[in-house]
């Protein structure tokens, strides 16, 4: 039997279950990507940063795959239009859990029916999956669904690759990614250089992962984003909780999004619809642009707009800026993050956005002081000084009370912290109150 494998979130051939699956099950089995004009061309959360990552993966899965005799083929279509015309009998998959994902495979599996032949999904993404949610859950506080979820075995990931892919010469290649606009990008990607990078999170001091000038994360989330690295292939070379912690996090948000579709269209917590968003359109900008006056702010866009990676800590920082003390809404800088981000995940950035806005599962009212958390993660403002130019030449004491300076060039703070926290807070509470019954 002539079967397709259609790769999504999974650029790789080590650990693959729907790779395996088809190559256990088929004679031939050929290896398939859309490139899909919803996702790479009309998308206004389409960041070219991820675009880019994502096509190196696939020059370089190509490579592997013809190191086996076989080649990646590239088809610019929409999935759901073209699936049905391949001469395969059957296509496997590995399956994703976005509203967009499940509308596309669901087409997908309309147009193989009507022409008799079988659509084969696997969980492959996550530490758990949609049976352990629904015999365990449903769950809405993540402490508890780690306690529970960690309780489970995870597997040993399997090295074993399919020794059955074929060519189909009437399919074009790798040479289809030429034409797409290409860039320079801080995280390489590939397997190859995925390795490294999981070598190198080994040996990281992460319980300094919150002091950005120590760059001590593991840099693995784009490698895990695209499925470069199987999951449980990072989470067996991890062998600490805090770091495994976090991979479950991104489990909780993957699954508490496909079973809760609406957070991608509003908060969580219906009565979050009633919040009065200012919106400011002078504000926002100066946020994206990193001219707030808040220099660990400032320095965690710019880092992001050069990069399109910051580390978790600044992430949370500047989230929480903008919706708790700009009262801009959160939706707002989710779609800009998305369209920056090297490792843009819809799920897990819509969890942390929702979580920094107070709109998500696990309600408390949060914000992040800049000015403390400056002090406390940025001392000697190494951080600072590497990314706001304007204020190299100040002293550390100088740019951590910075309001009560005049930096040439360096604007003033554009907002009164103490104020504008003292406005969400009653912001919130007024929405909780008036309109709980939503």
């Amino acid at each position: 039997m002539r079967c397709a494998f259609v790769f999504r979130r999974d650029l790789r051939l080590y650990d693959n279950t729907g790779l395996m699956l088809a190559g256990e099950e088929c004679n031939e089995v050929i290896p398939i990507f859309f490139l899909d004009p919803r996702q790479v061309e009309d998308n206004p959360y389409l960041s070219p940063r991820a675009l880019e990552f994502m096509l190196q993966s696939l020059e370089n899965l190509d490579e592997e795959l013809q190191d086996l005799g076989s080649r990646l083929h590239v088809v610019k279509a929409i999935p759901e239009a073209l699936i049905g015309k391949i001469q395969v009998e059957a296509v496997y998959l590995n399956y994703d859990y976005t509203p967009f994902s499940r509308a596309r495979d669901e087409g997908m599996k309309e147009a193989l029916r009507a022409k008799g032949k079988k659509l084969i999904s696997s969980e492959d993404l996550l530490l758990t999956g949609r049976d352990f949610f629904e015999r365990e859950g449903p769950f809405t506080v993540f402490t508890h669904f780690y306690r529970r979820a960690k309780a489970l075995k995870v597997r040993e990931p399997r090295d074993e690759l399919p020794r059955n892919l074929g060519v189909m010469e009437s399919l074009p290649g790798v040479e289809v990614l030429k034409g797409l606009r290409r860039q320079e990008i801080l995280f390489k990607g590939g397997r190859k250089e995925a390795l490294k990078i999981l070598e190198r999170a080994k040996s990281i001091n992460y319980e300094q992962r919150d002091h950005p000038y120590l760059d001590q994360t593991t840099h693995l989330s784009p490698y895990i984003k695209f499925g470069v690295l199987s999951i449980r292939e990072v989470f067996h070379n991890l062998d600490r909780e805090d770091l495994r912690r976090q991979l479950y996090w991104r489990d909780f948000y993957t699954l508490l999004a496909h079973y809760n579709p609406q957070v991608f269209r509003g908060p969580f917590k219906r009565e979050y619809y009633c919040v009065r968003w200012e919106n400011d359109p002078v504000k926002l900008e100066a946020w994206k642009e990193g001219r707030t006056g808040y220099p660990i702010v400032d320095a965690g866009m710019r880092e992001l707009k050069s990069t399109g990676y910051i580390n978790g800590r600044v992430r949370l920082l500047v989230s929480s800026f903008l919706v708790k003390i700009l009262h801009v809404d959160w939706r707002i800088g989710e779609r800009y993050f998305a369209t920056q981000l090297v490792d843009y995940d819809p799920s897990v950035n819509n969890g942390n956005w929702q979580w920094v806005a107070s709109t998500g599962v696990d309600y408390m009212f949060r914000v992040f002081n800049p000015w403390l958390q400056q002090r406390k993660f940025d001392p000697e403002a190494k951080y600072v000084k590497k990314w706001v130019e304007e204020l190299r030449e100040q002293r550390p004491e100088i740019i951590h009370e910075i309001y009560n300076h005049e930096v040439k060039g360096y604007p003033r703070p554009i907002v009164d912290y103490t104020e504008e926290v003292a406005k969400s807070r009653e912001e919130c509470r007024r929405a909780r109150e008036e309109c709980s019954n939503f």
